[in-house]
């Protein structure tokens, strides 16, 4: 699935995706930005039960706080100003079956967060400007660029939310704290994008 290394760091990860593949269980990514949260949980997903159903992401920080709620549950027809007359189907119901990445979830509000874990807690959600539930079961996989047990401590997310998500953790080292998979990249990249008739790859000057 993408992910590149030989280093021990490298190693310690694709251990641990070999024990929480074939489960359920919710899981937490952490790492800077660019360190591979997303190919991570794609591998999560495509190489577990789920990987017929859909595997969706959403970037929580990209959305705005007003919109996120609307984003993740659905809204009813004509729930408020500009919203479509048929309404529509949330991230979470569009991923019922398979696996829902949700993205920065430390940008999220603490009244956004109340509402997540209640869907995460019952398995139901409720869309915007309606009244009935409907169940769904997805997979859930957090990531976040910033230390959650930190936030929790300075109290900008809540405790049961960050127990509810992160069964497991995953923490991905960037590649300054890996070097030594830096040519195993290069050699995978060049590949890629090599448009050559043979097979011979240009070389890399070391420094």
């Amino acid at each position: 699935n993408g992910i590149v290394g030989k280093s021990e760091k490298i190693k310690n990860i694709l251990r641990t995706l070999d024990h929480v593949i074939e489960s359920n269980v919710p899981v937490l990514i952490q790492g800077e930005s660019g360190t591979g949260k997303e190919l991570v949980a794609r591998a999560i997903h495509f190489n577990g039960p789920r990987r017929l159903k859909k595997f969706v992401a959403e970037n929580c920080a990209s959305i705005p706080e007003t919109l996120l709620e609307s984003e993740l549950f659905g809204y009813e027809g004509g729930a408020f100003t500009g919203a479509a007359t048929h309404g529509k189907k949330g991230l979470f119901e569009l991923a019922d079956g398979g696996t829902l990445l949700l993205d920065e979830i430390s940008n999220m509000s603490q009244e956004m967060q109340k509402k997540l874990l209640r869907v995460l807690q019952d398995g139901v959600i409720r869309k915007v400007g309606g009244s009935s539930t409907i169940k769904v079961d997805v997979r859930t996989i957090s990531a976040s660029n910033r230390d959650l047990k930190e936030l929790v401590e300075k109290g900008k997310f809540r405790v049961d939310l960050f127990y509810r998500i992160n069964a497991i953790t995953i923490s991905l080292p960037p590649l300054r704290e890996r070097k030594e998979d830096i040519p195993l990249l290069v050699d995978h990249f060049f590949r890629n994008i090599s448009r050559d008739t043979d097979t011979r790859l240009r070389e890399v000057d070391p420094e």
